[in-house]
């Protein structure tokens, strides 16, 4: 699994690829927690998993808890490019409300800047 992360217009958006469990998942909840630390004010977060292959429930609890973070901080998490694998791990879990699935990077940009 591997984690990049770009900016755009206030946006931190982590790019992910490959398999989300076990220490690939430790790996994206420290990468996640780490933007969030050295964010200032309300964070906004786009996850993009495009690249994603598969994700399992500790993939999907690093996900949670960095969103509860986020949220505390007045901050809002946004996902893009959610496959059958992760949509469907998101509905059993009953958290599929909780995160807002967008088309593409512009809509979610858009709909994260929007006041």
């Amino acid at each position: 699994m591997a984690v990049n992360v770009r900016h755009r217009e206030g946006v931190v958006i982590l790019e992910l690829s490959g398999k989300i469990f076990g220490p690939a998942a430790l790996e994206f909840k420290r990468v996640f927690e780490e933007e969030i630390a050295s964010s200032t004010g309300a964070p906004k977060f786009l996850v993009d998993f495009a690249d994603v292959t598969i994700m399992g429930s500790s993939g999907l609890g690093a996900l949670t808890g960095a969103y509860v973070t986020v949220d505390q901080r007045g901050g809002l998490v946004a996902l893009v490019n959610v496959g059958t694998n992760i949509e469907n791990l998101m509905i059993r879990s009953k958290l599929v409300e909780q995160f807002e699935p967008f088309e593409n990077e512009d809509q979610a940009i858009e709909a994260l800047n929007a006041d």
